[in-house]
């Protein structure tokens, strides 16, 4: 069932729920910066929690290449945040809603699941996190997603110009102020505080969100933890082997959840 919901700033967040017949539990699934809902990595992640009779929420969120209000161009992680904090704050109205819930995120996603998972811990069973932005700080700094020289002309033209992955022959434009509000957020200071199930999921070869930082979020979560590494992948999962592979290390995990 597709529908459009109100965020707090009175825009049009687009919304997909898939229901299953005799729910089991509840997922929210968000995909990263400039992506959105349908997106082949964010799909196999609502179709394992479906198999496993989850009713899952999808949504685009404001400000990307989706069907909701908003320019890309104006993204921001806190955008994302206050997006899905509305999202389940709209679902918390619903019939099918229950708690405690799960959380899977893709990327700025991924971060914005952890982040929610750390400020309302008691409402979430278990969280996902898949190619995760961890650290605005350590994304500024990270020199094999970008050069000091890149982040110089970044900085100084106000934008930055790429072409998206999750969506091919478009291209993504971010001003500056994105990674002016992007290093105010971080998952270490609060990771302590996901004592619930966590799954972390990411490929060797991805340069944004490199396996050494998400392994050095990973050795600080205190409670039942697993981690993947799918090998040849970069950030955005698209060749099918890797979706596969990403799939059944979810739907194994979402099984021991029992």
């Amino acid at each position: 069932m597709k529908l459009t919901i109100k965020n707090r700033k009175n825009q049009n967040i687009a919304v997909l729920v898939e229901e299953a017949e005799n729910q089991k539990g509840l997922a929210f699934a968000m995909h990263g910066l400039s992506a959105y809902k349908e997106q082949p990595q964010l799909a196999v992640i609502a179709e394992a929690f479906r198999d496993n009779n989850y009713t899952v929420v999808r949504f685009d969120t404001t400000n990307t290449f989706g069907e909701s209000d908003g320019n890309p161009e104006d993204a921001t992680t806190t955008n994302y945040y206050e997006d899905l904090e509305d999202a389940v704050a709209w679902a918390g109205l619903q019939s099918w809603y229950q708690e405690p819930f799960y959380l899977a995120g893709q990327s700025l996603g991924g971060f914005s699941a952890g982040f929610y998972a750390e400020n309302f811990p008691s409402k979430v069973g278990g969280v996902i996190l898949q190619s995760a932005m961890i650290s605005g700080p350590l994304s500024l700094q990270n020199r094999k997603a970008r050069s000091p020289e890149i982040v110089e002309e970044w900085q100084r033209t106000g934008w930055l110009s790429t072409p998206s992955n999750s969506r091919p022959g478009l291209i993504k434009r971010l001003k500056w102020s994105h990674m002016e509000d992007r290093i105010k957020h971080d998952l270490f200071p609060k990771a302590h505080a996901l004592t619930m199930p966590v799954l972390m999921i990411f490929g060797d070869q991805d340069p944004g969100c490199p396996p050494e930082q998400q392994r050095m979020l990973y050795n600080i979560f205190p409670g039942k933890k697993e981690f993947h590494i799918v090998k040849g992948a970069p950030h955005d999962f698209t060749a099918s082997e890797h979706l596969e592979e990403s799939k059944k290390v979810i739907d194994r995990w979402i099984q021991k959840l029992d």
